[in-house]
């Protein structure tokens, strides 16, 4: 067997070993790249409802009972604070509630994971650590792999085509680089 042969088995198989981990970095890297747009890993589920005005020192334990009751809420309170002179913010269940103490306007907040995106997005930022970053680090190298033995796969007669080509993929990121640094 000739090293082309070698080349050309290891190409595919190391390949179908990387499609599953493609494709869940690139879901996971396009949602991610729009996180200015919208948050990737939660949706947010926001509620108002209105208390009437609340009276006492809002950091007092009995008037931050006083609310909950007002709200019908049985969840745990987690934290509390002051973001400003009007306002009271608390922690309870794993939602934000927002109270205005003036007007007893209320907004609940509560962060719901997207299935299987949230999860990706975990991956793809490597949030695991430990062995997750070597799992990454053996698909870099594939993917590198690939790259090389692709280029390796190709007959003379494209082979300009392929440089050119391979030379824009290197250039692309250079430019970009220029331009923002």
């Amino acid at each position: 067997m000739n090293w082309r042969h070698w080349n050309n088995a290891l190409h595919r198989d190391i390949g179908f070993l990387c499609i599953g981990l493609t494709l869940v970095y690139v879901i996971s890297g396009v949602a991610v790249n729009h996180i200015n747009q919208w948050n990737p890993s939660y949706s947010v589920e926001r509620v108002e409802t209105n208390i009437g005005p609340v009276s006492g020192n809002p950091m007092d334990t009995a008037t931050i009972r006083m609310i909950l009751v007002r709200l019908n809420e049985t969840g745990e309170l987690e934290s509390s604070y002051r973001p400003d002179p009007h306002s009271l913010q608390l922690f309870v269940g794993g939602r934000s509630i927002l109270v205005n103490l003036g007007s007893g306007h209320v907004v609940h907040d509560r962060a719901i994971p997207r299935p299987v995106l949230r999860e990706m997005n975990f991956l793809h930022l490597n949030h695991p650590k430990q062995s997750w970053t070597w799992v990454a680090d053996v698909y870099a190298v594939a993917l590198g792999f690939l790259a090389v033995s692709g280029m390796l796969m190709i007959r003379r007669k494209i082979m300009c085509r392929g440089v050119v080509l391979t030379s824009i993929g290197f250039v692309i990121p250079l430019l970009f680089l220029a331009l923002y640094l």
